[in-house]
């Protein structure tokens, strides 16, 4: 499964970039990610002991009407190129093989303001199916209001 979502901001690049370099933000605006704390990078398999890789333990959560579905995952930035592009792999530490999980977002200048393209990932079959890409879907786009007043409110 992939998709691929974009907005405006009426922010410059580096603003913008500062919402989306941290997996720990993304619960103030992305109603997907229920939860994501910092791991420490020695409890990997194998160790990544790199400041420009951090990692995140990650909780995303879907509701489909009164059902919810919910997945735990272990990200881990791979890509920064600073106030630019950004990418989170999955890294688990079971010594198992699993989907994969990738989320990249880009950022660039857009006039007076800036534009972020987000692509989610899924390699597996749990959350694909015409429903869960629809709520999936649905929930991206309220993710981009979110966003958008979060940054409007930090400027005031």
């Amino acid at each position: 499964m992939e998709l691929t979502a974009d907005l405006s901001a009426p922010c410059a690049p580096d603003e913008l970039f500062g919402w989306i370099d941290d997996l720990s933000r993304y619960p103030l605006w992305m109603g997907l990610v229920h939860r994501a704390t910092p791991v420490d990078q020695q409890q990997l398999a194998p160790p990544l002991v790199d400041p420009d890789r951090p990692a995140w333990d990650v909780e995303l959560r879907a509701r489909v009407g009164p059902l919810a579905r919910s997945k735990r995952l272990t990200m881990v930035r791979t890509v920064r190129e600073l106030n630019s592009s950004v990418v989170f792999d999955r890294h688990e530490n079971d010594g198992r093989k699993h989907s994969v999980w990738r989320l990249g977002a880009r950022v660039e200048a857009v006039g007076t303001g800036s534009r972020l393209e987000m692509q989610l990932h899924y390699g597996g079959s749990l959350w694909t199916g015409g429903l869960m890409e629809r709520v999936l879907s649905d929930e991206i786009k309220r993710s981009r209001d979110r966003l958008v007043r979060l940054i409007a409110e930090t400027r005031l």
